[in-house]
């Protein structure tokens, strides 16, 4: 965290934590919509389900590695990129849960010892 004297370390931009974070799926269903490809179509090229690639799309399971490769070769969208949003994804939401932060305050770090 920056932090500046008589500034609110909560007012500087590096500092900021956004509202909301895009999911991959949102990314992926904005390629099909682009490409003019349905969910089935996506599907069938990759060999998932059909409810697999809607789960992803509605942000209601995560793209793993495998997907992301298999994202990439069919729709050219970059598996690193998909597997880094997904990561980003995942701490947004850990940063929003009350008990896991309460959790997360009551840990205190090791010394380093000389």
């Amino acid at each position: 965290m920056i932090e500046i004297e008589g500034v609110d370390p909560q007012m500087i931009a590096n500092n900021l934590k956004p509202n909301h974070m895009t999911h991959p799926g949102e990314a992926i269903l904005d390629e099909l919509e682009y490409l003019h490809i349905s969910q089935k179509q996506f599907a069938e090229q990759i060999g998932v389900s059909c409810s697999l690639v809607n789960q992803i799309i509605k942000g209601k399971r995560p793209v793993n590695t495998e997907f992301a490769l298999l994202t990439e070769a069919a729709l050219g969208l970059p598996a690193d990129m998909l597997v880094r949003m997904q990561a980003r994804y995942d701490l947004w939401k850990a940063e929003r849960k009350p008990s896991f932060m309460e959790k997360l305050k009551s840990i205190k770090p090791f010394a380093a010892a000389l």
